[in-house]
């Protein structure tokens, strides 16, 4: 029979463990086919990918914390509705406390795969999980982690097309329109062609006329009548508005925007790219 004094004890020992695997939320991101992080691939079944998960149509919610012990964790629930009112709550200033049910966890994976410049109070410095061995014996994946942005890739390129899309109206006042690129079928005198252009305008047709994989081409809420559209391809992104310019990033580019001037094909194909685009709920 277990003493008072054990008992204790053991309720001690248990309370710290509690404690331990606790997780305090520090913010949320949506992984659908029309909202992911773009950090993670060109479009919704790569960025599951990523984080070893299936496609699934629904989505799912990212739920970024730290343990009691400090470590970074991913939580990936199936309760996209949660998630989604979390966020709209704390984009409005809002307090909403974040408490996904046991029952929606898919899987808990360690590391963040965005850069979070907050920690919770009272808590170690963030740090990553030391990986340990699975219950199959084989060693847990390495923590997730975000891209290093002193470096330009896939990743970095997507990220800076994601910052245009933010900040829409400081990037376009920076733009001579006489002296934006030109896409094919524009009169040369418009402009200056530029062969990565034409080859990203070729292959956004090329969309047009065979869907690419949820979340290739997204389209989001502009002022007015508009809308934001962000594409994504091998090699490059583009952001732009569907009653104005667009801008494309590339690979080979590293750090570059160029501009692309509406001329008489970029309206029309920003219009057949709406119509096949994914859209938040």
């Amino acid at each position: 029979m277990t003493g008072p004094d054990t008992d204790t004890d053991t309720d001690t020992a248990e309370s710290a463990e509690d404690a331990e695997d606790a997780l305090f939320v520090l913010t949320a991101v949506l992984l659908t086919p029309a909202q992911f992080p773009s950090v993670l691939g060109d479009d919704y079944p790569q960025a599951c990918a990523a984080l070893g998960l299936e496609p699934y149509a629904d989505g799912y919610g990212l739920v970024l914390g730290q343990d009691g012990t400090g470590a970074r964790w991913t939580v990936v629930i199936d309760d996209v509705s949660l998630v989604a009112v979390a966020i709209a709550s704390w984009d409005c200033g809002m307090e909403y406390d974040l408490s996904p049910d046991e029952r929606t966890v898919v899987a808990g994976l360690p590391g963040w795969p965005l850069s979070l410049a907050v920690a919770a109070p009272g808590l170690p410095h963030p740090h990553d999980p030391v990986p340990g061995n699975g219950p199959d014996g084989q060693r847990e994946p390495s923590p997730l982690a975000p891209p290093d942005t002193d470096e330009w890739g896939p990743a970095q390129r997507r990220l800076g097309a994601d910052e245009i899309a933010l900040q829409w109206a400081a990037w376009r006042e920076q733009i001579d329109d006489e002296e934006t690129f030109v896409a094919p079928g524009d009169h040369p005198h418009a402009g200056h062609a530029h062969s990565g252009v034409r080859r990203v305008i070729e292959e956004l047709h090329g969309y047009v006329n065979a869907p690419p994989p949820p979340g290739r081409v997204r389209s989001t809420f502009a002022s007015g009548e508009a809308r934001t559209l962000r594409a994504d391809g091998p090699g490059w992104s583009v952001v732009a508005r569907t009653d104005d310019i667009a801008f494309v990033l590339l690979d080979d580019e590293p750090g570059e925007v160029l501009p692309v001037g509406r001329g008489p094909e970029l309206p029309g194909l920003l219009e057949a790219l709406d119509k096949i685009a994914v859209r938040p709920a």
